[in-house]
């Protein structure tokens, strides 16, 4: 079995306890959520949802039919790589002396990150971008002791204005 990776995009009905219902879908059944986001739309009934998740062929159907079963649910796509923008954020608490933090904010300058909070033995990076850049500014600080990291998880949107979903007034 070859392991893959799809990134669902959905809309869901903002009502409280969509996400916990969307996730246990996920666990009852034992699929693996990699990422998972959720925040509101242009639309304040509506809530945006992003999951990445992986398994073979079958089993990423599966999760695609299970979810837009759900009540809940009111669009799915898979949002395609060539066709879509991915982003992710992360917070990075690295410990460094006075004499180090020069180092570290010349990587962050590099990656187009920000320093958002100076202490006397540490300081706060955060930087917006793709997994595969921020995988490699976190490789480069790692002569570095970090002290915290949190980290988004991916949320997307498709390129251009041919897959916009545009839901009816009920």
């Amino acid at each position: 079995m070859h392991k893959k990776v799809k990134v669902f995009q959905l809309l869901v009905d903002n009502t409280s306890g969509v996400l916990s219902r969307i996730s246990g879908l996920f666990s009852r059944r034992g699929y693996n959520i990699e990422s998972i986001t959720a925040g509101g739309t242009a639309d304040p009934r509506y809530t945006r949802i992003t999951i990445v998740a992986s398994g073979d062929d079958e089993i990423l159907d599966q999760i695609e039919k299970q979810v837009a079963k759900l009540i809940d649910v009111r669009d799915i796509k898979v949002l395609a790589p060539d066709d879509s923008v991915f982003r992710e954020l992360v917070l990075i608490k690295v410990k460094a002396t006075a004499k180090e933090r020069q180092a570290v904010i010349s990587v962050a300058d590099i990656f187009r990150a920000k320093i958002i909070d100076i202490a006397p033995e540490s300081l706060i990076v955060e930087l917006t971008g793709t997994q595969s850049k921020i995988e490699a500014f976190i490789s480069l600080l790692e002569g570095y002791e970090i002290l915290e990291l949190a980290r988004t998880g991916i949320t997307g949107l498709g390129r251009g204005i041919g897959n916009v979903t545009y839901l009816e007034d009920e």
